[in-house]
């Protein structure tokens, strides 16, 4: 009985008519089902009609390997039509990795030789598509006799095979190349387009074969000449433009062969600066021409009118109402503007337009070369349309903008009360979306501006009466306060608007933060030390102040609890210090707002100032204007802190040697304060201690010399108490940065070691490095010190080992 099976358009209408899944599945598996069973009964008649059924059933996404040697079959037939659908079949349904497809590799042979060029063109085609590095090898030499042939279509379709052996197999690239330069002398436009691409191709996979293809770079420019300054040829012409296709391929592969290369860059020029001019911007076609120039002009060691009018042409592209086109022109400007400032400066008001437009992407591309055009100069004007689109901008958007509007003003600021202006706007507009780590470096910078202090708290406070869901601000804003609150009073705004606030207005603020629900546990920290900074400042919200205070003891956040319980204890025992605890911060000295660079003066020998720029560490080492712990409680005392130690175990265990200590705070006290644990409701002793006796001179001793890198050692000695002072110089051409001196002692001493003076050591001798190390010797022993020291140069990071055994003999003198 002869099986019923559908027509390819029957099939096609069956499974658009099914009306759910289900009978969509039923009908494939009825289909499928029958085309096995042809298959097993070799019904050769109907076998190609199977196979495109088969074929339009695995691109639904149902199983069809079962076909796979049924297009075998269908390959070795001698019928033209069934070699096609054999074909197509194997292309769809074998790849590399399956063995099936070796078995084709003979058939492909014989077609390659084949007397109709249609069925060379299959072979060909399926080959590209299918090949493995083994079949790639077998079948290479036939493809490099078909690139040789004298019928164009047969040379399209070996050149367009050979460019996939030569990606799938780089090592037959020399087998083709003989052939290229015959074949880029040849009049027919498609062999050359594919001879084009071949040799792009080689150039991407070899390097090494560019000094041998940039001969024909002549041949190019002459190629390229001709399409531009040909008149109009009707086989060619794509509105109005002679094949562009071809040129943008010629354009593309002069990219590769000028860049780096001075000589051919010359050469390119003249043809470039052509196809620049004469090329019509009316079509997309045009525009596909004008952007492969300019990538080629940038890309190559071009000359700079070249350079300048290929910015220009990417400047019209931006007028133009495609906005495809406008954002391909913003993409590359923004990797070009760093070669071409200038040159893209002049473009700067359409650039800011297009952050008006609704396309997100061409907003992005827009704001990041807005940021990048950023100086000294234009920073006014870019700031304001910026600060235009934050209001309207995506949330996704707000983030990085705030986190480069606190870059972009850090450094190209003209005068500090704009950038206090800029960055308050900015934290004000989108204060939500500024990143935690940022919060600080506004801090310091508010600070830092010393004549700005009462503008900066009542903008802010103001700023906070009206919003307080946006926690950097409130974070900001509430620091500000306790420490300008009385700046707020006296109205030292600096505008000609002066306003009346009252310290019942500005403690209702602090409380609802504190209050709110909406606050996090950091800003509610901030509120509550404001709170007890605003009982310095004020006088008629005292009882008010101690009243909030004492809320807080038993608050159920530890940490607000511990805050208010130690203030609380500063409000009855030591109420007469609250004074000189909670006075105003000093200047934290100059850190930026973008914790990225900070500026750090150094006294040359005229006496004038020499700014040197200096990357932070993630832990940088605190410097001599960071305020000490003590200093805000007002005793005159300097606590000394171990820099962190790394890895431990082998210095340290040498000698039996103990880690040094990582926190001591000798005490000095003065006036009625007896000690830090009296914060806390501890006994505290007024008595002031006997002055220290003097220190005897000893001599200072060379630790370590070493790569002109030399450290001296200066003493000083009370009683069983040493003091040493470290020196680190550096004589090289070369500053030294990330310098880091550890030390172990026996542990019979007691080691303590402050903060070095900073982690760079400047080069020729012109400044230093500095570190105190406390050692206490109670049983007097001779003293011996293991040191380690690390320090990195032009990048690369150096290690010393040493031991220091020539301490002066006056040291174990007791």
């Amino acid at each position: 009985m002869p099986i019923i099976s559908l027509r390819l358009k029957d099939l096609i209408r069956a499974i658009r008519a099914c009306r759910t899944a289900q009978d969509e599945r039923d009908l494939v598996n009825k289909e499928c089902a029958l085309i096995r069973t042809s298959f097993r009964e070799e019904d050769s008649e109907n076998r190609a009609r199977n196979v495109a059924k088969l074929l339009y059933i695995h691109m639904m996404g149902y199983p069809a390997h079962f076909g796979q040697l049924e297009c075998l079959k269908l390959i070795a037939s001698p019928t033209f039509s069934d070699k096609r659908v054999g074909y197509l079949g194997a292309m769809m349904l074998l790849d590399e990795r399956q063995d099936v497809h070796l078995l084709i590799t003979n058939s492909m042979k014989n077609d390659m030789n084949h007397q109709v060029q249609y069925v060379v063109g299959l072979a060909l085609c399926a080959l590209g598509s299918i090949c493995s590095e083994g079949m790639s090898r077998d079948l290479c030499g036939e493809v490099e006799k078909l690139l040789k042939s004298t019928n164009p279509y047969i040379v399209r379709k070996a050149a367009l095979c050979a460019v996939r052996l030569v990606y799938k197999v780089p090592d037959l690239m020399e087998v083709f190349v003989p052939a290229t330069r015959s074949l880029l002398n040849e009049k027919n436009h498609g062999v050359l387009l594919t001879t084009v691409s071949l040799v792009t191709a080689m150039c991407q996979v070899n390097p090494d074969s560019l000094s041998h293809f940039r001969r024909f770079i002549p041949n190019l420019i002459r190629i390229l000449k001709n399409l531009v300054m040909s008149g109009y040829t009707p086989e060619h012409d794509v509105h109005g433009i002679s094949d562009p296709f071809l040129q943008v391929h010629i354009l593309r592969l002069l990219r590769i062969l000028g860049r780096g290369d001075q000589d051919s860059s010359e050469a390119m020029n003249d043809i470039l600066a052509q196809v620049a001019t004469n090329t019509e911007s009316g079509k997309n076609v045009g525009h596909a021409v004008l952007y492969e120039t300019v990538l080629t002009i940038m890309d190559i060691m071009s000359e700079s009118g070249l350079r300048v009018l290929a910015i220009n042409i990417l400047g019209r592209f931006l007028s133009n109402s495609d906005r495809n086109i406008r954002y391909v022109a913003l993409n590359t400007l923004l990797k070009t503007v760093h070669v071409e400032h200038n040159a893209v400066q002049r473009h700067r008001s359409t650039i800011l337009d297009c952050l008006k437009e609704n396309d997100i992407s061409i907003q992005k591309r827009a704001l990041e070369l807005s940021f990048a055009l950023i100086n000294e100069h234009n920073i006014r004007s870019i700031m304001k349309e910026i600060m235009i689109f934050l209001d309207t901008a995506e949330p996704e958007f707000k983030s990085q903008i705030c986190t480069n509007i606190l870059q972009v003003t850090d450094k190209y600021s003209p005068d500090q009360s704009w950038h206090i202006n800029a960055v308050l706007s900015m934290l004000i507009k989108a204060g939500a979306h500024v990143r935690e780590d940022l919060v600080s470096g506004i801090i310091c910078m508010v600070s830092d501006a010393e004549d700005l202090h009462g503008y900066s708290a009542h903008k802010l406070f103001f700023a906070l009466r009206d919003d307080i869901s946006q926690q950097p601000l409130c974070q900001v804003g509430i620091w500000s306060i306790g420490e300008y609150g009385d700046l707020l009073l006296a109205d030292e705004t600096g505008s000609d608007t002066p306003s009346e606030v009252t310290e019942e207005d500005v403690l209702d603020v602090v409380l609802k933060v504190l209050k709110s629900p909406q606050s996090s546990q950091i800003t509610r920290s901030y509120a509550i030390n404001a709170i007890m900074k605003l009982s310095t400042r004020f006088s008629s919200t005292l009882p008010q102040i101690k009243s909030i205070i004492s809320q807080y003891c038993n608050n159920l956040d530890t940490e607000l609890q511990q805050r208010a319980v130690e203030y609380g204890a500063i409000f009855s025992k030591h109420d007469g210090m609250r004074s000189g605890i909670f006075e105003r911060m000093p200047l934290m000295g100059k850190g930026g707002t973008s914790g990225g660079v900070v500026e750090n003066a150094k006294l040359l020998e005229n006496g004038e100032p020499e700014k040197e720029q200096i990357s932070l560490v993630s832990e940088p080492a605190p410097t001599a204007q960071e305020p000490s712990l003590l200093d805000l409680l007002g005793g005159d005392v300097t606590p000394t802190v171990a820099p962190p130690t790394s890895g431990g175990g082998a210095l340290l265990d040498l000698l039996d040697m103990s880690p040094p200590t990582t926190l001591a705070l000798p005490i000095t006290s003065g006036g009625d304060f007896g000690g830090l644990m009296d914060l806390l409701g501890g006994p505290g002793d007024s008595t002031l201690p006997p002055p220290p006796p003097v220190s005897q001179s000893i001599p200072s001793i060379i630790a370590f010399e070493k790569n002109s890198l030399k450290i001296e050692f200066h003493f000083e000695k009370n009683g069983t108490n040493i003091s040493i002072t470290l020196l680190a110089t550096n004589s090289s051409n070369l500053p030294f940065s990330d310098f880091v001196f550890q030390a172990a002692i026996p542990k019979t001493f007691k080691l303590q070691m402050q903060p070095p003076s900073g982690n760079v050591i400047p080069a020729h001798n012109q400044g230093n490095v500095t570190q105190v190390i406390n050692i206490e010797n109670p049983q007097k022993q001779p003293l011996r010190m293991k040191t380690r020291i690390n320090y990195t140069v032009s990048g690369a990071p150096v290690l010393e080992q040493g031991e220091v055994n020539n301490f002066p003999p006056e040291l174990n003198q007791f």
